[in-house]
């Protein structure tokens, strides 16, 4: 798929890190770094900005190295960025460790994947077909 993109920032385009990844690193754009205290939350810039063709929205998710190693991850996981939507890229960040995480300019903040939706269109009925699982939820299946 090819999609257009503006790059405002310092750095080169995102790119898979193999050829069977499904998300590409994005780089925070930043004149000097960024500190995020204990449970504190910022607005990153990616200084991308993209053009992406209907029927497809662009997820930001945090990275897993991030995540488990310093507490760091996306607040509104997954981020949408839908296809008429021409802002910069921007990512919420939020540091949900003891310790303060200094973000630097150029570093991998999160990662993009790019996917196919669709939109619905309701029907108001009166009632919905019956199903064995019914209205369970919440841990249901998990008691016998």
């Amino acid at each position: 798929m090819k999609i257009n993109i503006v790059n405002q920032s310092k750095h080169s385009l995102p790119e898979y890190a193999t050829s069977l990844s499904a998300g590409m690193d994005l780089r925070a754009n930043i004149e000097e770094p960024v500190v995020l205290k204990s449970l504190e939350r910022k607005l990153i810039p990616t200084g991308l900005y993209i053009e992406l063709p209907a029927g497809f929205e662009a997820q930001i998710r945090p990275r897993s190295g991030l995540a488990i190693k310093k507490g760091i991850t996306v607040l509104n996981s997954p981020g949408t960025i839908d296809a008429d939507y021409r802002g910069e890229i921007c990512v919420i960040l939020i540091n949900l460790s003891a310790e303060d995480f200094v973000i630097n300019d150029g570093e991998r903040i999160c990662q993009m994947v790019i996917s196919a939706h669709s939109q619905a269109e309701w029907i108001e009925v009166a009632e919905l077909n019956e199903t064995e699982r019914g209205a369970g939820g919440f841990g249901h299946t998990g008691k016998h």
